[in-house]
């Protein structure tokens, strides 16, 4: 066999990036702005030329300012990785209705890359996956293709870490870890993040704990938000402002972290990723009781969220059912549009189970807003829930401005405006534990 020349950490010119989201984009543009060659490659048509256009398809100030300063081509053309000596997987890993997880859009992007992909390529998965996945998918399809994994195509995982809407830390500052199957591969992704990442790259031993690695941090998060939301639940029975007590308890400078409650947790990471671990780690005869425990308690949020609205509108002799809800907010998070696991969806989905009239307002995804602004939705409420707390929300909404609407009870999904302001106005406030 001939002998194959291999493009080595320091000599890779040119990234062929797969999955154009809030993952891909950013980091297609940032290997730009670094010098790469880059492709950029995504089923989505109209994703494609809005890019290829000089538009973001996402709503982000930041990407939409830099798009046309670091533009690069776009397609929908798979045979474009083989002009690439790096190539990103950065497809989305969601979860089905059960919570399984779906990795048909890795598989699909791996497809792709073992058809099309040159010898010597580093492939680099970007996307979420629970620990094995790399070794018992991606390598496998890849070398179905002929490749021999640690010879003529190399793999490593480097964990996305993006936070949409995050002015302080984005894909150019946030330290990363890195793993690969072989030392080749990992000095090749190790240089690659290093010459794009102003931050630390950390090289793991192996590349399942690269993949351990994302787990653990967002299963970190979610076991700690559903402890405050558990407490929730019980200081407001015992009638104690949980926000007031997490902050009493963030004085102590040291083994104390504040997490506070909500109506739910969204996103794609932290109420996605424990799942994969649990799921993975069942098949290995482990059982993890502790995640469960607690994605079953943030899943169970934006249900408790309407029972409070349904107990607040029973204290003044009004039914849930017929009664004129406004749901403000549609996204996951303040200020950006991504509505991926959003839990004001199923706060919706509660509400229409109790057959209230529900109108729905969110200024950051108007297409799927039954009202179009926030005095529309103000006019057409008898009752609001605060699902996502945009800016738009939280400087215009004032006691008098929902006592002039009439609005009668207001649910503070985020915890976010002033209870004693609003309760003062005449109008019955309630948080999540407070």
């Amino acid at each position: 066999m001939a002998e194959i020349a291999v493009n080595h950490s320091g000599k890779d010119k040119s990234v062929c990036v797969i999955g154009l989201g809030y993952v891909g984009l950013p980091i297609a543009m940032r290997a730009v702005e670094r010098g790469y060659t880059v492709f950029g490659l995504d089923l989505d048509e109209r994703k494609i030329a809005l890019i290829n256009d000089g538009k973001s398809p996402i709503e982000d100030a930041g990407i939409s300012e830099e798009l046309p300063r670091y533009p690069f081509t776009a397609t929908t053309d798979p045979s474009i990785i083989s002009e690439a000596d790096i190539i990103l997987i950065c497809v989305p890993t969601p979860v089905d209705d059960l919570h399984m997880p779906d990795l048909g859009p890795v598989k699909g992007a791996t497809d792709f890359i073992a058809k099309h992909a040159k010898k010597g390529a580093l492939v680099v998965l970007e996307s979420t996956v629970n620990p094995g996945v790399s070794e018992e998918i991606v390598k496998p399809i890849l070398e179905s293709a002929g490749f021999v994994v640690g010879k003529d195509m190399f793999l490593a995982h480097c964990p996305e870490r993006i936070n949409p809407g995050d002015k302080k830390w984005s894909v150019k500052n946030i330290p990363r870890v890195v793993g690969a199957t072989d030392s080749i591969g990992l000095e090749r992704a190790a240089a690659f993040y290093r010459s794009i990442v102003d931050g630390e790259i950390r090289p793991m031993k192996s590349i399942r704990e690269a993949e351990a690695v994302k787990i653990v941090e967002n299963s970190f998060r979610d076991i700690n938000i559903a402890f405050v939301n558990e407490l929730a639940k019980s200081f407001d029975q015992l009638g104690i402002d949980v926000k007031d007590v997490i902050r009493g308890a963030a004085t102590k400078p040291f083994a104390f972290m504040a997490h506070y409650p909500s109506c739910g947790v969204g996103g794609h990471c932290i109420p996605v990723d424990p799942y994969y671990l649990i799921e993975r780690a069942k098949l290995s005869g482990f059982d993890h009781r502790f995640l469960k425990i607690a994605r079953e308690i943030n899943n169970s949020m934006p249900a408790y969220t309407v029972e409070l609205l349904q107990d607040a509108l029973n204290s003044i002799s009004l039914p849930l059912q017929g009664t004129k809800v406004g749901v403000l907010g549609l996204a996951y998070k303040p200020n950006v549009d991504d509505m991926r696991e959003s839990p004001a969806e199923d706060v919706i989905l509660a509400l229409e189970q109790h057959s209230a009239d529900v109108a729905t307002f969110d200024p950051h995804v108007l297409r799927l807003s039954t009202t179009k602004t926030l005095t529309e939705i103000l006019e057409r409420s008898d009752a609001l829930i605060l699902t996502t707390a945009h800016k738009e929300f939280i400087e215009s909404i004032t006691p008098e401005l929902l006592k002039e609407h009439g609005i009668r009870v207001l649910i503070d999904g985020q915890n976010a405006f002033d209870r004693e302001a609003i309760t003062a106005a005449g109008i019955i406030y309630k948080g999540i534990g407070r």
